[in-house]
């Protein structure tokens, strides 16, 4: 058997991101599924650019604030305590509007982990 405890706030963020990254995986010594958690201030978005995955599924739990997810057909806005799923190849662009009341916090679980899954989409090439 094992069992960790992870103090998220001792993880230090990913440089060069968007916004706030704390990447859980690691330090969570999971090897099935690949966790962070964001803080996003007004304005700022989760991911580096507008992309899909081509074989994880994503799942972002919000755990405070709203979040706002572009895809293709709409933006979805996403309340506290609410769940948004996008399976592979669904293109989408998670994000605090800039006109926010505040920050949005977001625990975003994908499986498997894929590193270099993600295909960055640019919805001007529909």
């Amino acid at each position: 058997m094992g069992y960790r405890v992870v103090d998220t706030e001792t993880v230090e963020p990913k440089p060069d991101r968007p916004c706030e990254c704390r990447k859980l995986s690691e330090p969570g010594g999971l090897d099935a599924a690949a966790i962070n958690r964001f803080r996003a201030e007004p304005g700022e978005q989760l991911p580096l650019a507008y992309h899909y995955h081509e074989t994880q599924q994503e799942a972002f739990y919000v755990l405070d604030g709203t979040l706002s997810v572009e895809t293709p057909e709409r933006i979805y806005e996403v309340p506290a305590d609410d769940l948004f799923v996008v399976d592979p190849e669904s293109p989408q662009r998670a994000y605090n509007p800039a006109d926010a009341d505040g920050p949005v916090t977001v625990l975003a679980i994908g499986a498997p982990p894929a590193d270099g899954d993600a295909v960055a989409y640019d919805p001007a090439d529909e």
